[in-house]
């Protein structure tokens, strides 16, 4: 959603809108699709008190793509759920175009994701008594707004799935589940998609083809997408991949490769390891032969 002036932002806002003043420059917000300013989010209170985030500051620019690595208790998925509006911020700011996500209520933040941010987890999140297409077609349905044929044809087309519009779930591979849950994502031509580990639940091939879509969708159509993993080979699909650690941010790596990603990931899981956070990669795969399990 394009915004052109300080009234509109207030409209849209209802009242809470991000001036420029605020912000530092009408370019500022025009450049960040979602922006963290001096970000805390800490879980418990006194003896107990987990810092998810320590002041993270950080913004996600317009049509690119970003990946956020880390290892377990990094703060990756607490960042990415504060973004969306899904999670409060104990102090700090979220910023989402001209508007503060953190002065908004509930009802506001609903309608905010319902309208400006789109969602593709892991799991897939289908509704299984609805066809493919009506899954696409729930943000809308949901916001009360009008289908735009040609893009969603336009979707379904890139997607592959235009022969699977009238499967329900059950009737769809993994791989096609997760574009059915991308062009979902799409569909209302969102500012923001997050993407909580997208490929987690898939085969290589189909990993491949999702990551594949995703860069897509920034690259021809200007989406703006956030995603999350775990997988160096994912993050060497985005623009940019930041790796978080101990709730800040400790490296910030434009056009990222695998190998550059893996080393970073095993560094920062290592340090973890020796500060007896999480155990290490090696002791991980020792305790899963035990068992009989995969490392994943």
């Amino acid at each position: 959603m394009n915004l052109g002036n300080t009234n509109e932002a207030n409209e849209l806002g209802n009242g809470n809108p991000i001036s420029a003043d605020a912000s530092g420059t009408a370019t500022r917000q025009r450049k960040f699709a979602v922006e963290a300013i001096d970000l805390v989010k800490d879980y418990g209170k006194g003896e107990n008190v987990v810092h998810a985030l320590r002041g993270v500051n950080v913004g996600f620019e317009r049509g690119k793509f970003t990946a956020i690595m880390g290892p377990s208790g990094s703060g990756k998925s607490t960042m990415m759920h504060t973004l969306a509006g899904l999670d409060s911020v104990t102090s700090g700011r979220v910023v989402m175009g001209w508007q503060d996500l953190t002065k908004m209520n509930d009802n506001q933040l609903t309608m905010l994701r319902r309208k400006e941010v789109g969602f593709v987890f892991q799991s897939f999140n289908l509704l299984p008594m609805f066809t493919a297409e009506q899954n696409i077609l729930m943000p809308l349905t949901l916001a009360g707004g009008k289908v735009d044929k040609k893009w969603f044809d336009t979707l379904t087309e890139i997607l592959g799935l235009t022969n699977r519009l009238k499967h329900r779930p059950n009737e769809l591979s993994g791989g096609q589940q997760q574009r059915v849950a991308i062009a979902r994502a799409l569909i209302a031509k969102p500012q923001v998609v997050f993407a909580d580990e997208p490929t987690g639940n898939l085969d290589s091939v189909s990993s491949a083809e999702v990551l594949g879509f995703l860069q897509r969708s920034v690259r021809e159509f200007g989406q703006s997408v956030v995603m999350v993993t775990h997988d160096a080979v994912a993050a060497s699909y985005a623009d940019r991949a930041i790796v978080f650690a101990d709730g800040r941010i400790v490296a910030d790596e434009q056009h990222p490769t695998a190998e550059r990603m893996s080393d970073l990931l095993m560094k920062e899981s290592e340090r973890a390891a020796r500060q007896g956070v999480i155990p290490t990669m090696s002791q991980l795969m020792d305790g899963m032969a035990g068992t009989g399990q995969d490392a994943r």
